[in-house]
C-alpha cells in the first residue's frame, strides 16, 4: 500500500482491530488494510501476533471476534471487566461456606476469587494453570493439578483425563465460572469445558457459581447444569438483572 499508515503504533492497531471485531464479530485482512491505512502484509503479521496473544482467533482471508469462538485465552479474560470480577469475587467473600476441599476452574472469576482466599491446610484440586501456579505459591496449601492436554488458549488441562481423575476425588464446593447465563442454567463455549465442569458438579458437595455481569448478555450452547442446582450465584450484576432469577427460586447474591 503506497500510503500506509505509518503513525499508529502496534498497541493502536491491536486496539482498533479488537474494537471494529467487536462490532462486526468478523474481518477479511483487506477489510481492516483498508480501515487502518496499511498494507494487507502488516493486518496478516498483526492478526498472527494477536492470535498468539489470545485475542482473537485467525480465519481463512481474515480473523474472528474471540466470542464468536471457542477458544478464549485466559489472559484476556483476566483482562477483560477486571474490575468487575474484583467486585465477584467481594461478593462471594461474603457467603462462603466452610470448606476443606474445593475445585476451582480456570475461569477468570474463580481466580480472582482464588488469589483473595485463605487456604491454609485446605486442598485444592483445579484444572487452571494460573490457578495452580498462583496458589501453589501459598504456604501450607495441597494444589492437586489434573493432568490432561493443555490448551495455550485456556491455559488450562482438558480432555478425558482431567474428567476421569475428578472421579477418584470427594470434594466440599466447587468455585465455577461460565461463558454464559440464563434463566435455564450456566453455559460454556466449548465440549471440553462442560465436561469438565459437569466431572466437577457430580463430585462437589456444594457448588458456587461466580458470573460478572456481562456473562448475562452473552449466549453459548453447552450446558453445565441448571442454576437451581447451584448453591448459589455470586454476580456484580443490578437488581434489576438478577430479578427473573431470584422471582424463579435462584438464589443469587450481588452484594
Amino acid at each position: 500500500m503506497a500510503n500506509e499508515n505509518k503513525d499508529l503504533f502496534v498497541s493502536e492497531r491491536f486496539r482498533m482491530i479488537l474494537d471494529y471485531l467487536e462490532v462486526h464479530k468478523r474481518a477479511t485482512v483487506e477489510e481492516i488494510a483498508n480501515k487502518l491505512y496499511v498494507s494487507p502484509a502488516t493486518v496478516r503479521r498483526d492478526f498472527a501476533s494477536m492470535q498468539k496473544l489470545g485475542m482473537l482467533q485467525r480465519t481463512h482471508g481474515g480473523a474472528i471476534y474471540l466470542s464468536a469462538s471457542e477458544d478464549v485465552s485466559i489472559f484476556v479474560r483476566m483482562e477483560k471487566e477486571s474490575a468487575s470480577k474484583e467486585m465477584v469475587a467481594t461478593v462471594a467473600m461474603n457467603h462462603l461456606p466452610e470448606f476443606k476441599s474445593c475445585f476451582i476452574d480456570n475461569s477468570s472469576t474463580a481466580f480472582a476469587l482464588a488469589t483473595r482466599l485463605d487456604l491454609s491446610f485446605k486442598t485444592i484440586v483445579t484444572n487452571g494453570l494460573e490457578v495452580a501456579a498462583k496458589l501453589s505459591e501459598k504456604k501450607n496449601v495441597e494444589v492437586i493439578f489434573l493432568g490432561g492436554v493443555i490448551r495455550y488458549s485456556h491455559f488450562a488441562s482438558t480432555g478425558i483425563y482431567p474428567c476421569k481423575m475428578l472421579e477418584d476425588f470427594n470434594l466440599d464446593v466447587m468455585f465455577s465460572g461460565a461463558a454464559s447465563v440464563k434463566p435455564e442454567g450456566a453455559f460454556e463455549r466449548s465440549l471440553e469445558t462442560m465436561e469438565i465442569k459437569q466431572s466437577a458438579f457430580r463430585r462437589c458437595r456444594k457448588r458456587i457459581l461466580l458470573v460478572d455481569k456481562s456473562k448475562f448478555s452473552e449466549n453459548f450452547i453447552y450446558r453445565t447444569a441448571p442454576l437451581k442446582e447451584y448453591d448459589f450465584v455470586c454476580t456484580d450484576a443490578d437488581s434489576v438483572t438478577i430479578a427473573p432469577y431470584v422471582a424463579s427460586g435462584i438464589r443469587v447474591f450481588n452484594r
